[in-house]
C-alpha cells in the first residue's frame, strides 16, 4: 500500500538539507580550514543544482524556454519564501527583485549565514545551466549577503 505524503516546499526541503549539511561542513572546516571547506561545499552544491536543473528540464514535455523556467520558479516562492517584485517578463527577459528572502532568514537562524550563499544563492545560476544553457542569469547582490534586495536578471539566448 502506497502512502501519500504531502509534498515539501523547496524552503522546507532546504531546511532539512541544511540540517544535514551543517555538521558535515563544520567537520570539513575543522579538518581542512574554512577556505577549502567552502570550496568543496560550493562545488558539491553547484553540481547538485545542475543535476536538478537537468531533472526539471526532462519533465518539460514541450521543451525548455525562459517561459517554462519562469513557471518552474514558482516552486521556489511556495510557502511565502519571497517578497517578489516582477520588473519584466517576456520570451527573452525575466527580471525581478526579491526584497525579503525566507531562505536567507532560515540560514541565519540556523547559524549558517556565513555559508548561506553557498547553500542557496549559488544554486540559481547552476540550476539554469542544467535546465537550459540558453538561459543566462546575472545578479549583482543578494539579501543573503546583506543587500536590500536580490536583483535577478535572466536572458534567453536563442543561438
Amino acid at each position: 500500500m502506497t502512502e501519500s505524503r504531502p509534498k515539501l516546499t523547496i524552503l522546507e526541503q532546504r531546511r532539512i538539507e541544511a540540517g544535514i549539511v551543517k555538521p558535515i561542513y563544520e567537520t570539513l572546516e575543522r579538518e581542512l580550514g574554512r577556505e577549502k571547506a567552502q570550496e568543496l561545499l560550493g562545488k558539491a552544491i553547484r553540481q547538485a543544482a545542475r543535476d536538478s536543473g537537468r531533472e526539471f528540464a526532462a519533465e518539460e514535455k514541450g521543451g525548455t524556454s525562459l517561459e517554462s523556467f519562469a513557471v518552474l520558479f514558482e516552486r521556489w516562492k511556495e510557502g511565502g519564501a519571497y517578497n517578489f517584485e516582477l520588473l519584466e517578463q517576456s520570451a527573452e527577459k525575466f527580471d525581478f527583485n526579491i526584497r525579503r528572502c525566507a531562505y536567507a532568514e532560515m540560514y541565519h537562524e540556523m547559524g549558517l549565514g556565513p555559508i548561506g550563499h553557498l547553500l542557496s544563492c549559488q544554486r540559481d545560476g547552476a540550476l539554469c545551466e542544467g535546465y537550459d544553457p540558453k538561459i543566462e542569469m546575472t545578479r549583482t547582490q543578494t539579501v543573503m549577503q546583506g543587500a536590500s534586495h536580490c536583483d535577478f536578471r535572466f536572458r534567453y539566448r536563442k543561438s
